[in-house]
């Protein structure tokens, strides 16, 4: 992919290892309800998406307020499980500053809610690696929609083309297909073969220990 000069990471499950810590809370939150729930089934629809629009699709009758509420319950679960338990995925950090290192520019680009990422940010110096972060809370839509890394792209002020996202989920994948950048997937979450059929896909990897900031930014995609 000639001429990436930016990279946009994914937080939850990309840059910092709180999926486990998301699926706890949301289990212990649907067993507070009395609700049946397909683990694997759930979390492989709802990767990457808004707690919103995850609600609105369970509960189309509740209001605005009602989604609101049960998501903040949802949140303080998992808040409840990463305050002991966060850490930044392998090699994050190693491989962040030696993109910052070859000129790459950085953003954010998240589903997580600000309270989430507060928590994030106080722990680990993520917010001083990138140069924004974009999510709904600035009012965009969630993935599989592209808003959120076009806007990014924007902020950087960098064509489509010269980013290339790194995400967990593949409806993350999707929207970078839909924005028109190449993906790398980090299977933290979800098996190598959940990113089949991608055209934007460049690489696959467990963490970012095997993968290399600047040989990426040559790498060929077809968006």
């Amino acid at each position: 992919m000639d001429g990436v000069r930016g990279f946009l990471f994914d937080l939850d499950g990309t840059l910092i290892d709180s999926m486990p810590c998301h699926h706890d809370a949301w289990v212990a939150w649907h067993a507070r309800r009395g609700l049946a729930l397909d683990a694997d089934a759930f979390f492989a629809a709802t990767a990457g998406r808004s707690n919103d629009e995850i609600l609105a699709d369970m509960f189309p009758a509740a209001s605005p307020d009602e989604r609101r509420a049960m998501a903040d319950e949802k949140e303080q679960l998992y808040r409840g499980f990463a305050v002991t338990r966060l850490a930044l995925v392998a090699g994050a950090q190693a491989f962040v500053e030696r993109a910052l290192r070859g000129g790459l520019r950085l953003a954010v680009c998240t589903a997580s809610t600000p309270e989430n990422m507060a928590m994030a940010f106080a722990r680990f110096p993520i917010r001083d690696w990138v140069e924004t972060v974009v999510s709904p809370a600035d009012g965009l839509r969630g993935k599989p929609h592209p808003d959120i890394f076009l806007e990014a792209a924007r902020r950087l002020g960098l064509p489509p083309a010269q980013c290339l996202v790194f995400e967990d989920a593949p409806l993350g994948i999707e929207a970078a297909r839909r924005a028109g950048m190449g993906a790398v997937a980090l299977t933290t979450t979800l098996p190598a073969s959940a990113f089949a059929g991608y055209p934007n896909l460049l690489a696959s990897a467990a963490d970012f220990r095997a993968l290399d900031p600047l040989a990426l930014t040559k790498e060929d995609h077809h968006a």
